[in-house]
């Protein structure tokens, strides 16, 4: 058995618990939590935001966790999905998320984001997978459940000859994906946020 094999592939019925867990994961995370404040989002609404990412891949990728348990989750794409667009959010179900967030939440994501969307368009990294979104559950951070679940996603990736691409928000993420072999490739500022993400990427060998 591969650590590929030894992921928990997350279905249709655990959407909802994944959806909880990156919120919780993602709870402190300086960007989302200052767009979370800005639009004084509930409890309830706030998982909305993962679940959109969560039903994407879905459709177009994988969504794992560390075990049945969901401890921790990731989802991710192929490189020629890394742009969600009008019609593949339709077709996942996220833009009906997006809706009930509303129209200016929307725009607002779109206009922080679009610096990274337009990198996202001129990578030169060869073929790869985009990690969309990956977080562990507050009460399991630190206990290997981020690091079985990264492994695993490396392991095939080198298997099948692609890169690994992702985006992150704070100095320590950065140090944690750096010992897996992830290098910055870009530093940038959100504009309206004026806030750091870093674009890194993790090359086959």
């Amino acid at each position: 058995m591969t650590l590929f094999d030894k992921l928990y592939p997350v279905h249709k019925k655990d959407i909802k618990k994944a959806s909880s867990v990156l919120a919780n994961a993602f709870s402190e995370d300086p960007i989302w939590k200052r767009i979370i404040n800005e639009f004084n989002l509930n409890n309830e609404t706030i998982p909305k935001i993962y679940e959109m990412p969560i039903r994407y891949c879905m459709r177009y990728g994988d969504v794992f966790a560390s075990s049945k348990s969901l401890e921790g989750v990731i989802a991710l794409v192929p490189g020629r999905k890394a742009i969600m667009t009008v019609w593949s959010a339709i077709r996942s179900g996220a833009f009906l998320l997006g809706v009930k967030l509303g129209m200016k939440f929307g725009k607002k994501i779109r206009r922080i984001f679009k610096i990274i969307e337009d990198d996202k368009k001129n990578l030169n990294i060869g073929q790869y997978y985009y990690i969309y979104i990956f977080g562990v559950s507050d009460v399991y951070q630190g206990k290997g459940f981020g690091g079985k679940i990264l492994r695993a996603i490396i392991d095939r990736s080198e298997k099948e000859g692609k890169s690994l691409y992702l985006e992150t928000e704070t100095v320590e993420n950065v140090k944690f994906y750096e010992k897996f072999g992830f290098k910055v490739m870009k530093e940038i500022r959100l504009p309206e946020l004026d806030l750091p993400m870093w674009e890194m990427v993790r090359k086959s060998h």
